[in-house]
């Protein structure tokens, strides 16, 4: 059996009794480096312990068949330096290859720096993206800016401390007023939260910052969209054959506007029956 085992992303006290649990009665650890897991382990008062395994960015592709090989018959779990392994850390290379193989995989959830930044941000949670290591070279992170610009998502995004004030530049550069939430040290001593425009965080970054770094963006102002141009649309679609009920939702799925309105705002502009949903007269 393979084990995706969440470990604390700061505080040791988030680690759950049945991490502890599953430490203690591993038969491997896969992790991503053994100094740091075996320094957890120690912490955790885990006296029994497990086979340790490096497995990262380097190795997973030939780590993943000897862990599947191994999680035939053992237990074998997997865990990243902190939170939630496979989230923009090696393991699902491994969740593959033990599935391929017909291993059973499971989970011990536990922290994860993505959703305790969404959580505490401020900022709409029911539809978001996570975005991963924001990239590193200028030119690179201006074509992420230009592929959020109508993102409507949220969206979160790992950060270094060195490179946050550049991002946060070129973030209110391109969106100034759009609201930004920069989480540092997350559940550690001195965790902080800084909200505001991207122009106002941009400045405080200014100053330099320290820590484990997570920024929350927020998605992209729903465009105003002219309902007599968009029913014009619906027309267009059923001259063109399709239902007129179909032609409102595809219409209103692009555009946000209710499939109802639409359909009544075509109606009205005369299209003709043949073109409804109602019976043809004769």
């Amino acid at each position: 059996m393979l084990i995706l085992a969440g470990t604390p992303i700061g505080n040791l006290g988030d680690a759950s009794a049945r991490l502890l649990e599953t430490l203690r009665t591993a038969d491997v650890v896969a992790c991503e480096d053994t100094r740091t897991t075996g320094r957890l382990l120690q912490l955790l008062e885990i006296d029994a312990r497990p086979r340790l395994i490096a497995v990262h960015e380097h190795n997973e592709q030939d780590a993943a068949v000897e862990l599947a090989r191994l999680a035939e018959s053992q237990t074998v779990v997997l865990v990243s330096d902190a939170g939630m392994p496979a989230i923009s850390d090696p393991g699902y290379r491994v969740v593959r290859a033990c599935a391929e193989a017909g291993v059973d995989v499971t989970s011990v959830p536990g922290p994860s720096a993505v959703i305790t930044a969404l959580a505490v941000a401020g900022l709409p949670t029911d539809r978001f993206a996570f975005e991963g290591f924001v990239p590193r070279k200028q030119s690179d992170r201006a074509r992420l800016v230009a592929a959020l610009t109508d993102e409507a998502r949220t969206t979160v995004h790992y950060e270094s401390p060195h490179r946050l004030a550049a991002t946060l530049a070129d973030f209110a550069a391109a969106w100034p007023e759009r609201r930004v939430a920069v989480c540092r040290e997350l559940t550690k001593l001195h965790e902080e939260v800084v909200r505001g425009t991207c122009a106002e965080v941009a400045a405080w970054a200014e100053g330099g910052v320290r820590g484990e770094i997570v920024i929350v963006l927020e998605g992209a102002a729903p465009k105003v969209v002219d309902l007599a141009g968009a029913a014009d649309e619906v027309r267009a679609l059923a001259d063109g054959g399709m239902r007129l009920k179909d032609a409102a939702a595809q219409v209103a799925e692009r555009t946000g506007l209710r499939k109802r309105e639409l359909y009544d705002a075509a109606l009205a502009q005369h299209i003709s029956p043949r073109d409804s949903d109602s019976p043809a007269t004769h």
